[in-house]
């Protein structure tokens, strides 16, 4: 264990390398192990390829307007995997060695998740809904345009956001899965559930890379919890455009269906925070200093605040058409 008053960032880093290999067995699967795209869709080399790809699109044919914007809109995140590789890269204090611990989880977390845009993909291009040239060019945009998570390329706050957002990208998929279930494409319910899956256990791994950070350097890490929370924090594709269109616009309308379906809502935002403070036992911690415990206050009672807000907010009626829909 390290002196938690003298620890740098770098430190506490270099102290979890050992529990970060533990966790890449725990919470990564082997390639081996792992599902591909190609198990979840029709495979080009059987006689009756042409006859299940009819079979999808006439199961397509019936999903909601908003369910096609939210599940283009995840695509186009999870194409964007490599500015999200490059952000963890950049971390400072994250130890470089190539066959170290972090290194190790950084391309096994990037290998698994890129499997999810591949498989996303496919099923739009061949449910015949998509207008494909619109969406990829979106994907082009976010991955040039790049993003600001407001993490200072700070380890603390990078792991706040990874927790956050994993959860959120679980919840997001699990109920685009429910919702393709019952329109009717049990297909796209099996895929999208096998994604969730996959940002679940992620969220899980970053949630255990916080409490050890927690063990080591518990006031610097809630002082870190707190500024992230009072940023707000982001989804990866808040830069998300289309061709033609201003940054920034067509993410407010793709979040804008998201709570119309119930996908993802700022109650959603106020329950994973309530998650985090109960995972992290953020009312029990000690240790903290003047500023640490009004970080912890600031903290604790957000939740309340954010329901407050949330309760005065209406649902945004459908007024915007996407590009990306044929």
């Amino acid at each position: 264990m390290i002196t938690s008053a003298l620890a740098s960032r770098a430190e506490v880093i270099k102290w979890m390398e050992d529990f970060v290999g533990e966790k890449i067995s725990e919470f990564l699967k082997t390639v081996e192990d792992s599902w591909q795209p190609a198990d979840l869709l029709p495979d080009a080399t059987v006689d009756n390829f042409f006859d299940e790809v009819k079979e999808l699109r006439e199961r397509a044919r019936d999903l909601s307007y908003d369910l096609l914007a939210v599940l283009v809109g995840d695509t186009i995140t999870e194409e964007a995997l490599p500015t999200y590789e490059s952000w963890l890269m950049t971390i400072e204090g994250l130890p470089k060695d190539p066959q170290g611990p972090w290194m190790k989880w950084n391309r096994a977390w990037t290998a698994e998740e890129n499997r999810h845009g591949d498989a996303l993909n496919r099923y739009l291009y061949l449910s015949g809904r998509i207008n494909m040239r619109e969406m990829e060019a979106s994907t082009q945009y976010l991955i040039a345009d790049g993003f600001d998570l407001q993490t200072d390329d700070d380890p603390y706050r990078s792991f706040v956001y990874t927790s956050f957002q994993e959860t959120a990208t679980n919840i997001s998929h699990r109920r685009v899965a429910q919702i393709a279930k019952k329109q009717g494409d049990n297909q796209l319910a099996k895929l999208c559930g096998h994604v969730a899956a996959d940002e679940a256990r992620h969220a899980k791994a970053y949630k255990a890379f916080v409490g050890k950070i927690f063990e080591a350097d518990t006031n610097e890490m809630m002082l870190a919890f707190e500024d992230m929370m009072r940023k707000k924090i982001v989804m990866p594709a808040h830069y998300m455009r289309e061709l033609g269109v201003d940054l920034g616009k067509t993410f407010g309308h793709f979040t804008d269906a998201a709570q119309r379906i119930g996908v993802y809502t700022s109650a959603d935002y106020t329950d994973i925070l309530e998650g985090l403070i109960k995972e992290w036992k953020i009312e029990t911690l000690t240790g903290l200093d003047e500023a640490g415990e009004r970080a912890r206050d600031y903290v604790m009672a957000l939740p309340n605040r954010l329901k407050r807000v949330a309760d005065r907010m209406k649902i945004p009626e459908l007024e915007y058409k996407f590009r990306w829909i044929a």
